[in-house]
């Protein structure tokens, strides 16, 4: 696994045909985002949820992007259930899935770039990239989220389900994937979220293309 230089290895990758992938991950609760909404005078809107320990759902979400291609959205999701012991978050076989389905998809070389998390270094995550000559990860600068397109995402997401109180975690999966199955079809929407980093990319050219990027 590569350092955190993003500079020459990154263009002459992409330069070859190659995918730029940006990687991140999201938690998602029974807990709703605050947002704002209008109500009467003198009386705060409140929305009841409950305040057991409840479940929780990851999400996994990669854009990746190359010059003259459509920008595309994929993701993974895992729900964990509530309860003492167990595990609240994905793992190196998650992540890699996830880079996996999406060169299967896109048939290309891919540089991968993505944040310092835990599991994202381990040693276990450096085999598993060292067996696939077709990766090539660079790490992102410690505590530079505005870096990665993917916080926009997640942005966009939680906004969409501000103030909502979601009785069932199977409802809150629903939900989320509905979210981002939408912007799977809004290639703009992610080039905003690339333009929101301040990288300087080339403009994509959008093209007709009938492949699924659902996961």
């Amino acid at each position: 696994m590569e350092g955190g230089d993003l500079g020459g290895g990154k263009r002459a990758r992409a330069a070859c045909g190659g995918y730029v992938c940006f990687e991140d991950e999201a938690g998602f609760t029974r807990r709703p985002p605050r947002g704002r909404t209008w109500g009467r005078r003198g009386r705060t809107p409140v929305v009841t949820v409950s305040g057991r320990r409840s479940g929780r759902l990851s999400v996994a979400g990669l854009i990746a992007m190359r010059p003259g291609s459509r920008t595309r959205l994929c993701h993974r999701l895992r729900t964990h259930p509530a309860g003492k012991g167990k595990r609240r978050s994905m793992d190196e076989r998650d992540f890699i899935a996830l880079v996996d389905s999406v060169h299967q998809l896109v048939k290309a070389p891919i540089v991968l770039i993505w944040d310092r998390l835990n599991t994202h270094v381990s040693r276990k995550m450096r085999d598993l990239v060292a067996e696939r000559t077709w990766l090539t990860v660079f790490l992102l600068p410690a505590y530079a989220p505005d870096l990665n397109p993917v916080e926009g995402v997640w942005a966009h997401v939680k906004r969409s389900l501000a103030n909502l109180a979601v009785m069932a975690l199977d409802r809150l999966e629903t939900l989320v994937r509905n979210r981002l199955k939408r912007l799977q079809y809004r290639p703009h929407t992610l080039d905003g979220f690339i333009a929101g980093t301040g990288l300087t990319l080339d403009a994509p050219a959008y093209l007709d293309e009938s492949k699924s990027v659902a996961r």
